[in-house]
């Protein structure tokens, strides 16, 4: 059984007056086991362990997009999201993603600035699969996915059973956390998974519990 999630507030997500990316590290450096912690509006969130069918499903999920020509699909990078001024608005790491582009020398410079942390602009598509901390990648991590302007998300929700294909990301007015997807393509889990041009349709099998 996953442990639940680790949640530390630390900050208002409008002004905050400590760098995030230093708080991270300094969890990070502070634990005494392995972790990577993520950033989301304005709370500090230390994923659960993963489960074998969590990791089995993601790996699987990114071979089906390599196996149809995606090259640049990936997994264990750092995305840093940012808003319109220019501050930190996430630090996310998506259980899989397909980039833009390869990681240019421009881009090397920004995650080495960034400590280890890439602009979320190369993102074309992220994907989430979710464990004991389900809300997170179905609320603050949809809507900041969403703020960033990532075109697809792809939600593997073991909780409800579900599948989605979140397109079309709005951020109605200055507020990151009302940005939203307008279409959510939503198939139960198990079933084909459509996803628009380029992409393929994904087989969600390999996440139904025998």
């Amino acid at each position: 059984m996953s442990a639940e999630p680790i949640m530390e507030p630390i900050m208002e997500p409008v002004v905050p007056q400590v760098d995030p990316i230093d708080l991270l590290r300094a969890i990070e450096k502070a634990s005494p086991m392995p972790i990577r912690p993520e950033y989301v509006e304005g709370t500090v969130i230390v994923p659960p362990q993963p489960d074998e069918n969590h990791n089995d499903g993601a790996f699987e999920l990114s071979f089906q997009f390599r196996t149809a020509g995606h090259r640049l699909v990936g997994m264990g990078n750092g995305y840093r999201a940012t808003s319109k001024d220019g501050s930190t608005l996430g630090l996310l790491i998506p259980d899989f993603y397909v980039r833009r582009r390869k990681a240019s020398e421009l881009d090397e410079s920004y995650r080495r600035a960034n400590k280890g942390w890439y602009p979320a602009d190369m993102l074309a598509l992220v994907g989430e699969v979710t464990s004991s901390n389900h809300w997170t990648d179905t609320g603050p991590k949809f809507r900041t996915y969403a703020a960033a302007g990532v075109p697809v998300y792809v939600l593997i929700d073991r909780r409800s059973k579900t599948a989605h294909c979140y397109t079309d990301p709005i951020l109605p007015g200055d507020d990151p956390t009302e940005a939203y997807y307008a279409t959510d393509t939503k198939v139960t889990l198990g079933d084909p998974l459509p996803l628009p041009d380029p992409y393929p349709t994904l087989d969600t099998a390999p996440f139904l519990e025998n």
